[in-house]
């Protein structure tokens, strides 16, 4: 009998390619007789994944034409769901939006990722620590980034050396953060660049995660692990998950200069002339903290 397949490709950033997992189970669940497979930005977050047939890395699938597409019964997902006009107007989570676009009923996925033990020794007897791990991301973005700050979705400096400064003393703070960032005083690690599997499972021995709209918050979700996610110029509706403690903003929106945007208010860059605050005292500190 001919094998039937779904081909599900997807593009974006580590996070976005998180996210995607909850679509292909979807896919998976729509389609549960037929193999689906993933071709991904990210092929990472695809390991061990239980819904998946084969993973491919975009760009490097060789002969996928010939082997599944010609002359083959196969449905093909594609598609961007950034555009779409309930994403823009942040009506609906990002997964559900993905879900509409591709004509798929939607049951409520969420993210997944799956770590064998291998993955999981690494972590810890790499990164533990005598003290309780608390994960501190602060800046987010493609770790080649030569700003040192991209205000729309990274923690201001001067607030995340306020929450090092109330936690050090009981916490080992690992940074997550990318180079040319800005450094703070009083954290145990920062993190570098590594692989990713090996980056997501550190989430795995840690106590306490305070996090932004960037990978890790979508990881700690996929894990099932409750973290505080401060967000700036992003919704947590569209792209958060009821699992943690979505913090917003307290400053007042008292700028409004947006000649440059087009379908979204904010870019996710962090273009300068965007920013809508005359401050960059954005949260309570203390709530965050607690």
């Amino acid at each position: 009998m001919e094998e039937k397949y779904c081909i599900f490709v997807t593009q974006g950033g580590l996070g976005k390619q998180i996210a995607s997992t909850a679509v292909a189970h979807a896919i998976k669940n729509n389609y549960p007789d037929r193999k689906l497979i993933v071709v991904s930005s990210y092929p990472e977050v695809y390991i061990n994944n239980p819904h998946t047939y084969k993973v491919f890395r975009l760009g490097g699938a060789p002969y996928f034409y010939r082997d599944y597409i010609n002359g083959k019964d196969s449905i093909v997902f594609y598609g961007e769901p950034y555009y779409t006009t309930d994403h823009i107007y942040k009506r609906k989570h990002l997964v559900q939006s993905w879900c509409e676009l591709h004509k798929l009923k939607y049951n409520n996925e969420k993210p997944q990722l799956y770590f064998n033990q291998a993955d999981k020794d690494l972590a810890y007897y790499k990164y533990i620590s005598n003290k309780p791990i608390c994960i501190l991301q602060t800046n987010g973005g493609l770790y080649t980034i030569d700003k040192p700050y991209c205000w729309t979705r990274d923690l201001p400096h001067g607030q995340a050396q306020k929450i090092v400064n109330k936690l050090k003393d009981q916490y080992a703070i690992y940074h997550v953060t990318r180079p040319k960032c800005f450094k703070l005083d009083g954290v145990a690690l920062v993190l570098p660049e590594m692989p990713k599997r090996e980056l997501l499972s550190i989430l795995l021995i840690s106590q306490k995660r305070i996090l932004i709209d960037s990978c890790l918050q979508h990881a700690a979700a996929a894990l099932g692990l409750p973290s505080t996610v401060c967000w700036v110029g992003t919704s947590s509706k569209t792209f958060g998950y009821n699992i943690h403690k979505n913090i917003d903003p307290v400053a007042t929106k008292d700028m409004n200069h947006l000649s440059d945007s087009f379908l979204f208010d904010f870019d996710f860059n962090g273009n300068e002339v965007e920013y809508p605050y005359s401050t960059n005292e954005l949260f309570d500190i203390n709530h965050v903290v607690a």
